[in-house]
């Protein structure tokens, strides 16, 4: 009845359950190699929880679909990348964790939403340039890594970002999914203590909302192994990136 009873406090109407349960499919399988629907998810939870409460609702979510996409994809890693980029995602996270401790609940929306839409403009443009070379410096690696721990944080938003970064590599779809998996995994477990301790975004009746959300993550990530050799439509993608600049230009001025 416990249970139950914290379920209840949320407030959900049927509209919002089969919202919020849909992002977790698609979470899941995004998380299998699915790109370009990830922001969605993240535009969903926004608008159901509020902006800052939905990154604590979403983490764990994160973090049992990086277990899926670890152990499935585990042999395909790549450690010198991850170990490259990994210190400075650490940097971006804890800068993150004291600018968003400390703003405002309409700055942290404003916030999440520019990066949504210059994510979505980072996206568009891989989608359309011709070349894939894209510079290797250390410069360019600590600053894609410092600009991914940040929106992780802000947002769970940085896998656009990365993206950039590892065009550079030109991974085989297999090696990208699953250094990528380790990548966000270890990121994701990282982040935790913040959101529980600092900005008290995860705690005992969120974990009772993720328990419920969970089975459609893990859902949406095997019905996502099994397409994701299908998935190549330019259109159908260029369909979700204009649905997602559209929900961030409406959450900075909501």
């Amino acid at each position: 009845m416990y249970f139950l009873d914290i379920l209840h406090t949320f407030n959900l109407s049927t509209f919002q359950w089969a919202a919020i349960c849909l992002a977790a499919f698609i979470l899941g399988a995004s998380k299998s190699g699915i790109k370009g629907i990830g922001i969605i998810i993240i535009l969903v939870l926004a608008f159901v929880f509020g902006e800052k409460a939905s990154t604590g609702i979403l983490l764990p979510m994160l973090v049992v679909a990086d277990i899926l996409a670890v152990v499935y994809y585990n042999r395909h890693a790549r450690w010198h990348y991850i170990f490259k980029l990994l210190p400075w995602m650490v940097i971006g996270v804890l800068v993150g964790v004291w600018i968003g401790n400390d703003i405002s609940e309409l700055l942290f929306k404003r916030i999440m939403a520019v990066i949504i839409v210059l994510s979505v403009g980072i996206m568009f443009y891989n989608e359309n340039k011709k070349s894939t070379n894209v510079p290797k410096s250390k410069l360019f690696s600590g600053t894609m890594g410092f600009l991914a721990g940040f929106a992780t944080m802000i947002g769970n938003l940085a896998g656009p970002i990365a993206n950039i970064y590892f065009l550079a590599v030109r991974f085989p779809k297999n090696e990208f999914i699953g250094t990528v998996a380790w990548l966000f995994f270890i990121v994701n477990v990282f982040k935790l203590p913040f959101h529980i301790f600092i900005w008290k975004t995860v705690n005992v009746e969120t974990l009772v909302l993720n328990s419920v959300l969970i089975p459609s993550v893990v859902i949406g990530f095997f019905v996502g192994v099994s397409i994701v050799k299908l998935i190549s439509n330019v259109n159908y993608r260029r369909f979700i990136l204009i649905v997602t600049a559209i929900g961030g230009l409406i959450m900075l001025f909501r």
